[in-house]
């Protein structure tokens, strides 16, 4: 299964790698496929700062996190994304976070789900008939029904 990872899971993972969240990040390879737009990397970068502050972290380990919790992402330039898509994802979030576009737009470019905490997102995009996200907790039941089933 592909996933687009936008920026607040991602921020999730690196404030509690121990977490669902970073463990479906860090351990779910072999089922899962992730995916993020580079601006992800851009908005690490803009905010070392405060996730180092909420953290109590020093932000060497922040970086240190963050490497282990991008490594199992797989980044697109924005610039493979046709501009139908930028612009289709554009009208779903012009009103609701416009930070977010280039997160529909992949989940858009690779008809797969967008994986986002936001709920202010989530029920922004569905108002507007974009019903491709996924839950934390829907990944996570999408991850152990697969671990079961290799079990048997």
């Amino acid at each position: 299964m592909k996933i687009v990872v936008d920026t607040n899971i991602v921020f999730s993972a690196i404030l509690n790698s121990n977490g669902k969240i970073g463990d479906l990040l860090l351990n779910s390879g072999k089922y899962i496929d992730f995916y993020s737009a580079e601006y992800l990397r851009y908005e690490i970068e803009n905010h070392y700062e405060k996730l180092s502050k909420i953290s109590k972290q020093p932000l060497d380990k922040i970086t240190r996190t963050e490497y282990f919790v991008i490594k199992e992402i797989k980044f697109i330039s924005e610039e493979q994304i046709a501009e139908n898509l930028w612009s289709s994802a554009h009208d779903l979030v012009n009103d609701v976070d416009l930070d977010d576009i280039a997160f529909v737009a992949l989940a858009k470019h690779l008809k797969c789900k967008l994986w986002t905490g936001d709920g202010i997102l989530i029920r922004g995009l569905n108002k507007k008939g974009f019903k491709n996200t996924i839950t934390t907790d829907e990944l996570l039941n999408y991850r152990t029904e697969l671990e079961d089933k290799n079990k048997r």
